[in-house]
């Protein structure tokens, strides 16, 4: 199983002391926590796509994570999420194959369609047309990456004719992708359709609803004859902050939770963490809550961590990132072992689709 982070990358002040990290001291910061999570032996670094403030999660993720490739050499790279709708997929054919030779193949995508109604007209699209853009653009990038020539023509952009996107994937394996959604069983539909994997967000909507969209995706994983549905790709989010004692995380997150741009001001701290996958507390509850995700979600194959948002200071990250590795995820690893059944597949990395190619493609006898 792969443990990693996600962020969103924004720029919120800290309600502690009022201040907010520069631009450039947070572009800066990502770097660093993605070091760290590497220095710590966690799988995966994950980083989202925005266009607006308060954010500065860059608006072409391939050039951090191409700065990142550098900069590590075992961190898997990928996006959390690449907007599917708003790009153009010659794009991202083109961007992600060249990051993919970047970093010798520590790279995936997930896509989504996004939620944030004035991105669309900047470029160019209407929020309206959000599931046909996903659905349309992610059938042509799919081609793109696996067809040398590809004639196109549909609704959302000028055809294409003897088209070929270079460079091409590496070792002719396109970057795997998941399928990011928080309430669309649109996308976990496309996600089974492709035998793609399933990403769900996991942070603001309680168990039952992540229980029902995964439970439909590996149903129509299935369906799609992709294999039993138990053997579909899965991953989850969730969100956490910790410290040795219970108390003390709850009493020095409360504030950030209270300012959080994105949740803050609602429901109370102890109701949202009742509620959705939120855990503030000490690193054993944060492995026992994670550890009941498998009641609902099944057996799944990635758990990312958001531990860098509403203002927190790079050193309170860090820290996290340290028990983390420390105190989580050796235990998590171990434990999500011991339960998952021989035939439920790892996630899948180019190695392992490379070799699942060249088993599919030698002779036989």
């Amino acid at each position: 199983m792969q443990f990693g982070i996600f962020t969103i990358g924004d720029v919120t002040p800290d309600p502690t002391t009022g201040k907010a990290p520069t631009e450039h001291e947070r572009i800066k910061s990502l770097v660093t926590i993605a070091q760290k999570a590497e220095e710590v032996g966690l799988d995966v670094f994950a980083v989202g796509e925005h266009h607006n403030p308060p954010f500065v999660a860059p608006a072409n993720p391939s050039v951090l994570l191409a700065h990142v490739a550098a900069q590590t050499k075992s961190l898997i790279l990928t996006t959390s999420t690449t907007l599917i709708t708003t790009n153009d997929p010659v794009r991202l054919a083109e961007d992600y194959a060249y990051l993919q030779h970047l970093a010798d193949g520590r790279i995936d995508l997930m896509m989504g369609r996004g939620n944030t109604g004035p991105v669309y007209p900047w470029f160019g699209q209407d929020i309206r047309e959000g599931i046909p853009l996903a659905i349309e653009n992610y059938h042509l990038l799919h081609r793109l990456w696996r067809e040398e020539v590809v004639d196109w023509e549909g609704r959302f952009r000028t055809p294409l004719q003897g088209f070929t996107a270079t460079p091409r994937p590496l070792d002719g394996v396109p970057p795997f992708v998941w399928h990011g959604s928080i309430r669309s069983p649109e996308i976990a539909e496309q996600a089974a359709y492709y035998g793609d994997g399933f990403f769900a967000n996991h942070i603001f909507w309680p168990p039952e609803h992540t229980e029902q969209m995964v439970r439909l995706y590996r149903e129509r994983y299935e369906h799609y004859g992709h294999g039993s549905a138990d053997q579909a790709i899965v991953g989850l989010g969730g969100q956490v902050f910790m410290r040795k004692n219970s108390q003390d995380a709850i009493r020095e997150f409360r504030p950030y939770f209270d300012n959080a741009p994105l949740y803050g001001h609602g429901p109370s701290l102890e109701d949202f963490t009742a509620q959705t996958p939120l855990t503030v507390g000490a690193p054993e509850q944060v492995v026992e809550r994670t550890l009941g995700f498998r009641e609902y979600a099944g057996d799944y194959q990635r758990q990312l961590f958001l531990v860098d948002h509403a203002g927190l200071p790079l050193k309170t990250v860090l820290e996290q990132l340290d028990m983390l590795g420390e105190d989580v995820v050796p235990v998590l690893r171990k434990e999500f072992a011991a339960l998952k059944p021989a035939h439920v597949p790892e996630a899948p990395t180019h190695a392992s689709l490379l070799a699942a190619r060249e088993q599919q493609t030698a002779p036989q006898g």
